[in-house]
């Protein structure tokens, strides 16, 4: 049987996942993308078991690949069910099966040494001009989003699209990664201080949780303890300028510092109304505590649940479009069942490292940093049940799983 052309395709995989997030602020183009690379991937699988091509992707990564797409799907499966509006989640069902096949290609492209450097170069690259680009917006108030128009920097992804500064964040351990390889620390430390400007700027303080997580552990490693506390004292000099530099971003801190008078509407206010979100969340989940009211139904039954006096049902709104934490989330949309899975998969991720030789440890810690962070429960998050971070998540996934579960994971 002649395989030359699958062999051809598996070769151009990571420059396929690469363009994938690079196309990230383009929503509907890098979905596009994904869904044809879950064809791929399909493809490549199918072709491996006909080929007998064992060399490709292990049946350690293929079997850890499977549980976490499982520990993700399976809640949207069992919550879809009796969901509020079925009609959506069993679209959410039916759609995210793609994600299975694009876990393959995902973690084929980083099997070998080769694949690994592309992938983990590019996304730090794709990172670092993101990062530039924002930088640019700093200075020049436009960059290739256009023209910063909200409260806060915006970058690449523009003003209607404010995920700059959680992105950068979640990509930050391939960025600093890849500069201290190439730098060492001084480029490591530039780096940090570039990204963690933009991050900065960019408001979400979700971002700014996820990114100081990263430099703790990533400087730890790189720098050491004595280092760190003089990065840390020239990352305040750059904090300071830019509180006296933008109003914007002062009156954030300002209202993030009303979070520590105690009182629950000043953490409430300080938390853009996320309390008002959780509150409601939790009031679903008494309420449906077995499957939840359907995967992406939170919307439809937020109304219903929020008290009188809830920000996010004044005017014209209709509520909170997501619960604005993964835990809320899951057991809100999903129930306990769906929280069963997602504790499984972090089991099997925390068993999986644990079983793993110390070069497969190594060769996966980046992205395991990564899953760290985005998936940091003291924090805020975006919907993991929506395709943007979705993606985003279980790329993060894949990577982990693909350099765990690598050919040469053996080789010293």
């Amino acid at each position: 049987m002649n395989s030359s052309a699958p062999d051809s395709v598996f070769r151009w995989a990571p420059y396929w996942i690469l363009a994938f997030v690079a196309l990230w602020p383009t929503v509907g183009v890098a979905e596009a993308v994904m869904s044809l690379g879950a064809l791929l991937g399909f493809f490549l699988m199918v072709w491996q078991k006909l080929a007998h091509r064992s060399t490709w992707l292990s049946r350690e990564a293929w079997l850890m690949t499977l549980v976490f797409f499982l520990a993700y799907w399976l809640p949207e499966l069992f919550s879809a069910f009796d969901a509020i509006n079925a009609k959506r989640a069993w679209r959410e069902v039916l759609f995210d099966l793609r994600y299975l096949p694009f876990l393959w290609l995902i973690a084929l492209s980083v099997s070998n040494e080769k694949g690994r450097q592309l992938i983990f170069s590019g996304l730090a690259i794709i990172s670092l001009f993101w990062a530039l680009d924002g930088m640019m917006q700093v200075l020049t108030g436009f960059s290739l989003g256009g023209a910063m128009t909200e409260d806060r920097l915006s970058g690449i992804f523009g003003s209607d699209n404010l995920k700059l500064g959680l992105v950068l964040a979640a990509l930050s351990p391939f960025t600093l990664d890849w500069a201290y390889k190439r730098g060492g620390v001084w480029a490591w430390c530039g780096v940090a201080l570039l990204v963690g400007t933009v991050v900065l700027w960019a408001g979400a303080r979700a971002g700014w949780v996820m990114f100081g997580l990263v430099i703790l552990i990533s400087g730890w490693q790189v720098l050491g303890r004595k280092r760190l506390l003089l990065f840390f004292f020239a990352s305040t000099l750059v904090l300071l300028l830019s509180y006296f530099a933008s109003p914007e971003l002062r009156a954030r801190f300002e209202r993030t510092e009303t979070a520590l008078a105690g009182e629950t509407g000043g953490v409430d206010h300080a938390l853009s109304g996320r309390i008002s979100i959780w509150k409601t969340a939790l009031k679903i989940t008494a309420d449906h505590p077995v499957n939840g009211v359907g995967v992406r139904n939170f919307r439809d039954v937020y109304k219903q649940y929020a008290d009188k006096d809830d920000p996010f049902i004044s005017a014209d709104q209709q509520g909170a479009y997501h619960a604005h934490h993964w835990l809320l989330e899951v057991l809100s949309e999903t129930g306990v069942i769906g929280l069963l899975c997602w504790m499984t998969g972090f089991f099997a991720m925390w068993r999986a490292w644990q079983w793993s030789p110390p070069k497969a440890r190594q060769l996966a810690f980046v992205p395991m940093l990564a899953c760290v962070v985005v998936a940091f429960p003291l924090n805020t998050h975006l919907a993991f049940y929506a395709t943007f971070w979705g993606g985003c998540w279980l790329l993060l996934l894949a990577l982990y799983a693909g350099c765990l579960g690598a050919r040469d994971r053996f080789e010293t």
